[in-house]
């Protein structure tokens, strides 16, 4: 007797494989980080991060143009400056190096799409994402504050998205009404709502020079362990004007992706983290792993999780893989 059902129909070659296909990934649905370093002449390579570099703002022009040649359209922005303390002046700085390097990056492909990236941990002299309190804690409303003005900075260099990834309490209202009062309540946020106290940051950490220099960021970024904590957060961002919500790391969590798109109509943004990058990289470099194959694998993973938008330090070999 044979079976009445035969899937392996649906699975006999390459072009049935396709037609009959539930999740689909398309360049557009990428966006490329970038590291701009305070400098000169900067092309720097990222031993972290293999294939990843830090730029100057007068190096832009050539990456920018080859994502935008692959169809990518959009890059996530985030600053390394020359001097640091503990206020993180360098972060709202008129001149400062996002706010040169939006300016570079439109002048050179001015249909990008600049999403910048806003937390104190790369401007901080003690590497936390806010301002401390005379006991050596992180001290919210002081910070938002702070963030407010960095956002703000960054809307008037012509950032076309603002991204906040600090984590603390109330900074998307805050930031919401800052753009607002100042006639840019036509930017968007992305914010990083639901983003946990991972171990996979650590090559991005290197990568930045964010890392903190003493304690952890355990009090204000998610306990791995919780996924009813993520709907909170979530919840209490798009009700300060969130646009856009992001979960981070994607590859761990992508339980906490799902549950975010079955409950939120909100576009939701999922970051593949430097860590990911570097697992697949570091394996694939040892012959263990199929890099290309393991990339479109993972991705696919976290978009079939329910992430519209990806972050990814993939996006160029994933848009060339596609085409």
């Amino acid at each position: 007797m044979f079976p009445e059902h035969r899937p392996r129909r649906l699975r006999s070659n390459d072009t049935i494989r396709k037609m009959v296909r539930e999740t689909h990934i398309h360049p557009d649905q990428l966006i490329f980080p970038l590291f701009v370093k305070e400098g000169k002449g900067i092309h720097e390579p990222i031993a972290s991060m293999p294939g990843q570099y830090r730029y100057s703002p007068d190096a832009l022009s050539p990456v920018v143009n080859d994502i935008v040649s692959a169809g990518i359209p959009a890059v996530l922005l985030f600053g390394i400056p020359l001097k640091k303390d503990s206020l993180a002046t360098g972060a709202h700085k008129r001149d400062g190096i996002v706010q040169q390097a939006i300016g570079k990056i439109k002048n050179a492909a001015p249909e990008l799409m600049v999403i910048t990236d806003v937390c104190l941990c790369e401007y901080t002299d003690h590497g936390h994402c806010g301002i401390l309190d005379e006991k050596n804690r992180v001290s919210n409303d002081d910070t938002i504050e702070i963030l407010s003005k960095v956002a703000l900075s960054h809307a008037k260099a012509g950032s076309d998205m603002i991204a906040p990834s600090d984590m603390m309490d109330g900074r998307v209202g805050i930031i919401r009404d800052a753009l607002d009062e100042s006639g840019f309540e036509h930017l968007p946020i992305l914010s990083y709502a639901v983003k946990y106290a991972s171990s996979f940051y650590g090559p991005f950490r290197e990568a930045a020079g964010s890392a903190p220099s003493f304690g952890d960021r355990k009090s204000y970024q998610m306990d791995p362990a919780n996924v009813r904590e993520a709907l909170r957060e979530a919840r209490f961002d798009v009700e300060e004007g969130a646009d856009i919500i992001m979960v981070k790391p994607a590859l761990p969590y992508l339980d906490v992706i799902r549950t975010i798109a079955d409950e939120f109509d909100e576009p939701l943004c999922a970051y593949q983290v430097s860590g990911e990058y570097a697992m697949i990289k570091a394996a694939a470099s040892g012959g263990w792993l199929a890099e290309e194959a393991c990339i479109m694998e993972s991705i696919t993973s976290i978009k079939r999780a329910g992430a519209d938008m990806i972050i990814t330090y993939f996006a160029r070999e994933i848009a060339r893989i596609l085409s």
